[in-house]
């Protein structure tokens, strides 16, 4: 079986990755590169560990992760249905179960939040962890630069995020702690509302009510 080292270490795969990184950087985007592939992997999988998924399911998660934003190479318009397919290649060249290769496209190809859903639990935990992972070394713009995007800012004022499980694994929230001096709670609500809701129903649909909570106030 193909596993997450075998997609982490190849040479190919991660070239790609980094050229998607440079589209980004080149629009004035966050990180996107390996520091979020990476988290993201860890993240969907741990989300599936905690929900007592095999361990094979949880592997594929860390594989999706790693690949989810490989699309942006292309364009960021469409780049979960683009990076599935470049994903399809990829994978199918290392040799992967084609059973296997369509859960892993299937969950790139619904992360993003204009066309997301989760339709598998790879696809919920690969959206939970993917939309969860904001903070301020994403942020790569100029002082002047993150003044100026809300985007950058909102990052720029996010100290701390962590997601935390309650007991038995009724809930699943995000605990964020943002410096009010850079950015209002309320503009990351604003920015963010449509990926936490994502997010709610990703959550739903593995099973544990998803609540948002900022500076220590509860806003879904």
């Amino acid at each position: 079986m193909i596993t997450y080292d075998d997609v982490r270490n190849n040479d190919e795969i991660n070239t790609y990755i980094e050229m998607a990184d440079n589209t980004m950087l080149a629009m004035g985007y966050t990180e996107h590169s390996f520091a979020h592939v990476t988290k993201v992997a860890f993240t969907a999988s741990d989300i599936l560990q905690k929900l007592e998924y095999d361990e094979r399911t949880c592997e594929l998660a860390k594989i999706a992760g790693h690949l989810h934003d490989i699309g942006n190479v292309v364009n960021r318009n469409d780049h979960a249905q683009s990076g599935a397919l470049i994903a399809y290649r990829l994978l199918d060249k290392l040799g992967m179960d084609s059973l296997e290769i369509a859960t892993v496209i299937s969950a790139i190809g619904n992360h993003d939040e204009g066309t997301a859903v989760a339709v598998s639990p790879i696809a919920a935990a690969l959206i939970i962890a993917d939309k969860s992972d904001v903070r301020r070394s994403r942020v790569r713009q100029s002082d002047m630069q993150i003044l100026a995007d809300i985007h950058d800012r909102v990052n720029y004022a996010v100290e701390s995020s962590e997601l935390i499980f309650g007991p038995d694994a009724e809930t699943i929230t995000l605990e964020l702690s943002i410096d009010t001096g850079k950015c209002a709670v309320m503009d990351y609500f604003e920015i963010f509302l449509k990926r936490m809701l994502l997010c709610k129903k990703a959550a739903d649909y593995l099973g544990p009510q998803f609540r948002l909570r900022i500076n220590g106030s509860v806003l879904l």
